[in-house]
């Protein structure tokens, strides 16, 4: 029965995907669902739009835990997700409620982070090294540019994933180097904006 088992496993492996993830391993049937329902909006926006990117698309989803990695780049064209990392959310956003209950603001001042699709602009070096501005796209976010929400990287994000929270911070997605290093790859190997989609 042992030897059974092991070749039906055996059999199985042998039919793995060729994504470099496989979405199974990484995000539960709910999750999974998030994602495909953004995923549709920037396949759809994007076929309206021209100037954005229909192959690669970058997607946060607030509700998984900030210790886990929720920031996707996807692959449009083959449905897959190519890498996945850790990223911040504003401290504004933290409600100290049981469960984790995030809220989201546009404000400015609010440190919040907001939710909606951004449009991935030039990069430019600031206080936290290179870093991209971010173009709120939506009225939930259309204050991004005026409150200097950007991807950005900072030493204190860890680039694996953690039992643990991670630092918050002041309304950016805020990732570590290595992760905004392979990030930037994607960026600036496309003539097409890249979209950013957060949603909670």
């Amino acid at each position: 029965m042992r030897v059974f088992l092991l070749a039906l496993l055996f059999s199985l492996s042998s039919f793995t995907s060729l994504s470099m993830w496989d979405e199974d391993e990484i995000l539960n049937e709910v999750e999974f669902a998030r994602l495909n329902e953004h995923v549709n909006e920037i396949k759809s926006f994007a076929a309206s739009n021209h100037k954005y990117s229909n192959k690669i698309a970058f997607l946060v989803d607030m509700k998984i835990k900030s210790g886990r990695n929720r920031f996707f780049v996807y692959d449009l064209e083959n449905n897959q997700i190519l890498d996945q990392g850790l990223v911040a959310h504003g401290k504004g956003s933290e409600t100290g409620i049981k469960g984790d209950i995030l809220q989201f603001s546009n404000s400015p001042e609010s440190n919040c982070t907001s939710l909606g699709r951004y449009s991935v602009e030039k990069p430019y070096k600031g206080i936290f090294g290179k870093a991209f501005r971010l173009a709120g796209l939506d009225e939930t976010n259309n204050n991004a540019m005026k409150r200097a929400i950007v991807l950005h990287s900072y030493k204190e994000v860890p680039s694996d994933e953690k039992e643990y929270y991670i630092i918050n911070s002041h309304g950016c997605p805020m990732v570590s180097q290595e992760f905004l290093t392979r990030l930037s790859k994607y960026i600036e190997s496309t003539n097409s904006k890249i979209l950013l989609s957060v949603y909670y």
